[in-house]
């Protein structure tokens, strides 16, 4: 009989095998190149769209945008000849000038395809995730071959509207959460107003004004967020007793931006965060919890002003209370549904108004700690 290691190693000896074994020269073994992928490359943002195979070939677009203007275009084919394939495409100026003449294509000949890897002489295709490929060109130039490495994310579909679609830059360097707001990507951010009223009267700017800005590191999503709020009312000592009627800022979160009902699961969070940095959300047992490991938060006041200055880390749909989790790495090109409100109270038992960021259809407009659809999007941008 077989040792237990001897049979770990047999079998992946064999995982490997299969994931090495050559396939044929088929386009339907290279269909998951199909789709619209972005990434960045030459200093600008690249974009290439591959067609699914039909008519005994596949086909893509492709151009490089640098300082908002495009730099070239290229037209790319994948062909079935003979048995075999072949990559051909012509390159363009932003004029559509053609590089090549008439009839001169570039080509690169298939050497092989595994099931991850579509290998050409010159150019390859590494698939890494279902959304996630890298492609290696080989650039001549000056008599010497320098393999360039184009990382694209797929642009997947989304099962809600898109809507309040927010850019967000990264930062260089990791904000520090001190509330005072000082870094570069601060400054060089843009305000954007938290002024929908989703619950209760009419107020007036005296009474309320917010406004806020993100930013992101691979680690986490960072919010500022400024409010000119009158009066500051912290009713109970206790942060699991009737929070959302005392001041506090709410942070909505939608990891994969996929909407949904969220109310009594962890497929989205609605983070109520106190004057005192307690953070509560529902847990799928229906009561509160706290949820400071998630967010790090500081407060500064200055009169009737409040500058909340946030660090969160956002977790997936396998969460679960009570076990280890692991946050997601956050990488140019996500998605992430948001939204962002304040609980405005003024000395009274329940908060006399609710305003948010994003607008919400219907005369239920209260409705972001249940129903992720209402949720704006995030798209988060290397630059």
């Amino acid at each position: 009989m077989k040792s237990l290691s001897t049979l770990i190693l047999s079998l992946f000896t064999l995982a490997l095998s299969a994931q090495d074994k050559t396939l044929e020269p088929k386009l339907e073994n290279i269909s998951w190149i199909a789709g619209t992928w972005h990434g960045e490359a030459f200093g600008g943002k690249t974009e290439e769209i591959w067609s699914k195979p039909s008519g005994g070939s596949m086909m893509a677009t492709f151009k490089l945008i640098s300082e908002g203007k495009v730099m070239f275009y290229e037209i790319e084919v994948i062909r079935e000849i003979e048995n075999n394939l072949i990559l051909q495409l012509k390159h363009f100026n932003n004029d559509l000038k053609g590089w090549e003449t008439k009839d001169e294509t570039v080509d690169f000949p298939l050497k092989y395809i595994t099931e991850n890897k579509v290998v050409f002489e010159g150019m390859s295709f590494e698939k890494v995730s279902e959304n996630e490929m890298n492609v290696y060109v080989d650039v001549k130039e000056n008599g010497k071959v320098e393999t360039v490495k184009f990382n694209y994310k797929k642009d997947l579909p989304l099962t809600k509207p898109v809507k309040q679609l927010i850019e967000v830059k990264k930062a260089k360097a990791q904000p520090i959460i001190d509330g005072k707001a000082n870094e570069p990507i601060w400054k060089n951010s843009q305000w954007h107003p938290i002024d929908q009223l989703w619950l209760g009267e009419p107020y007036t700017k005296d009474d309320f004004q917010g406004r806020y800005k993100l930013t992101w590191t691979k680690e986490a999503l960072y919010l500022l967020a400024e409010i000119k709020d009158d009066k500051l009312v912290d009713n109970y000592k206790d942060p699991l007793k009737s929070w959302w009627d005392e001041d506090c800022l709410e942070v909505f979160i939608d990891e994969d931006n996929s909407g949904g009902n969220h109310q009594y699961n962890h497929s989205a969070f609605a983070y109520h965060i106190d004057l005192e940095g307690n953070v509560v959300d529902v847990t799928p047992q229906k009561e509160g919890k706290l949820y400071n490991s998630h967010i790090a938060s500081q407060r500064t006041t200055n009169g009737n002003t409040s500058m909340w200055e946030v660090k969160i880390l956002l977790f997936d749909k396998s969460y679960k209370d009570n076990s280890n989790n692991t946050s997601v790495e956050l990488k140019s090109g996500k998605n992430i549904g948001f939204a962002l409100a304040y609980c405005d109270n003024d000395n009274s038992e329940h908060r006399e108004n609710f305003i948010g960021s994003i607008p919400v259809e219907g005369a239920d407009k209260d409705r972001g700690w249940i129903d992720a659809t209402i949720f704006g999007t995030l798209l988060l941008l290397e630059h």
